[in-house]
């Protein structure tokens, strides 16, 4: 489905801006809680710091764009 357009507009000029406004503050304050909790766990900057299991490309399949048109989004 779509959404109205009325509501799009409302939430571009009222939830957008304040949801930036609060993601601006936590932040700010990200540098010293990274110095609080795990400071040299980066595994964006070292992947062999991840915790997740490895994905094998057998476990990837190749989706085309033709096949993205069906999908159904009503539930």
């Amino acid at each position: 489905g779509s959404l109205p357009k009325w509501v799009v507009n409302k939430s571009s000029q009222f939830l957008a801006p304040k949801a930036m406004k609060k993601m601006y503050k936590a932040c700010l304050k990200y540098p010293e809680w990274k110095q609080r909790h795990d400071p040299h766990f980066k595994p964006w900057l070292y992947p062999e710091q991840s915790r997740l299991p490895p994905l094998t490309l057998a476990e990837l399949a190749l989706q085309h764009a033709d096949s993205l048109d069906n999908i159904d989004e009503s539930s």
